[in-house]
């Protein structure tokens, strides 16, 4: 019995050796570090608008949903939740998950179908890459943001079904995703377009409504799309939106979503709060679109390899993942919460720092973190 209990010892050991140890930090609700790892891009977590609606909803419904959104899960809570993200994504219906994650792996699962070929990108996030796993679909990776690669994919499968996959402001380097011409591709070919905005929503496009809808995609029949909750709303929980007949084929044959336990109830009030304040941030969105550029600015004036920012995360370049995890531990120490990516979460092989803008920060803090993250640059 101790055999496999060494065994998972020894490949902790290699990936010590090799920088890639990962360490759970327990963080106080009264913590004074400037966040530039989080994702509460629009500062709206602690809004007090957002933490009302949350609390009446905790008072009226209790902690949890008490059960599966089929069962006994859904709520009015839940119901005007998915009717203002329908409309704020211009889509016909909009469906909440319990995670993006899930999410995610129930509409790539939702869209195969016998022969499906799902042509994805090698940026994309985990819970697409195993979504399509999942799926037990064909799968056909395509080099980041290669139009041409995603078009030969798909000439390649005439006549088959098809779905192309991809984030819209891609999660590690923060760049966008060529929408339009995807979409045009995808067309031309028969397929779908699944588009995961997780970094989008509330951040780009017409009132924060995303890439989808910046890219002038919003509510075409054969585009779905998908995001966590948790990133520019503040909160958590994740959704997948799309013609009304695709919803209700995901409710109905939907694993993640039949068999998991709904979001709870003040959750989703919150969020919903959440909503209506990011459809009318426009300022909070200026600033955070003039933050995210002052730091590639900054960093790329030091020396640093920076990104380019299309929304609010900003990619530094580190030279290893040793120097990654040791840079990150540096700037905590003074004061500064950065994220580490190492492979394997990385789809390349390079580490690098994420720096995932606020626009809550105090501005002052924010640039001091700048000033940090140039002094314990490796």
């Amino acid at each position: 019995m101790a055999d496999w209990l060494a065994a998972l010892d020894r490949r902790a050991e290699l990936r010590a050796k090799a920088g890639l140890t990962r360490r759970l930090r327990p963080r106080a609700a009264d913590d004074a570090v400037v966040d530039l790892a989080g994702n509460d891009y629009l500062g709206l977590a602690t809004h007090p608008e957002v933490t009302a609606a949350a609390a009446r909803a905790l008072s009226a419904y209790g902690l949890g949903a008490t059960g599966s959104r089929l069962v006994r899960g859904s709520t009015d809570a839940h119901h005007a939740l998915e009717d203002a993200l329908a409309d704020w994504l211009g889509a016909e219906r909009a469906l909440v998950f319990s995670s993006g994650y899930l999410a995610n792996l129930g509409a790539v699962r939702a869209l195969v179908r016998p022969r499906t070929l799902l042509v994805s990108d090698a940026h994309n996030h985990a819970s697409l890459i195993d979504g399509c796993r999942i799926s037990g679909a064909e799968t056909v990776v395509t080099p980041h943001a290669d139009v041409a690669a995603v078009a030969a994919a798909l000439a390649a499968a005439p006549g088959r079904p098809a779905v192309v996959v991809t984030e819209s402001v891609f999660s590690v380097d923060g760049d966008l995703a060529p929408l339009a011409r995807l979409h045009a591709v995808a067309r031309e070919h028969g397929a779908l377009l699944l588009v995961d905005d997780a970094h989008a929503l509330g951040v780009t496009g017409p009132a924060g409504a995303g890439g989808v809808a910046a890219a002038g995609l919003a509510g075409q029949p054969d585009v779905v799309v998908t995001a966590t909750l948790s990133k520019a709303l503040g909160g958590a929980g994740g959704v997948v939106a799309g013609p009304a007949a695709f919803v209700r084929h995901v409710i109905e044959t939907g694993r993640t979503f039949i068999f998991d336990t709904a979001l709870p109830p003040a959750v989703a009030a919150g969020v919903h709060a959440a909503v209506g304040l990011a459809r009318a941030g426009d300022d909070l969105r200026a600033e955070l679109a003039d933050r995210a550029a002052l730091a590639a600015r900054r960093l790329n004036t030091a020396g640093l390899a920076v990104s380019v920012p299309d929304g609010a995360v900003v990619s530094v370049t580190a030279p290893g993942p040793e120097a990654a995890t040791a840079w990150a531990a540096d700037c905590r120490d003074r004061g500064v919460a950065v994220g580490c990516f190492r492979p394997p979460s990385t789809p390349d092989s390079r580490s690098r720092l994420r720096l995932t803008i606020g626009a809550g920060i105090p501005r002052a803090d924010f640039e001091r973190a700048l000033e940090v993250i140039v002094e314990c640059a490796p």
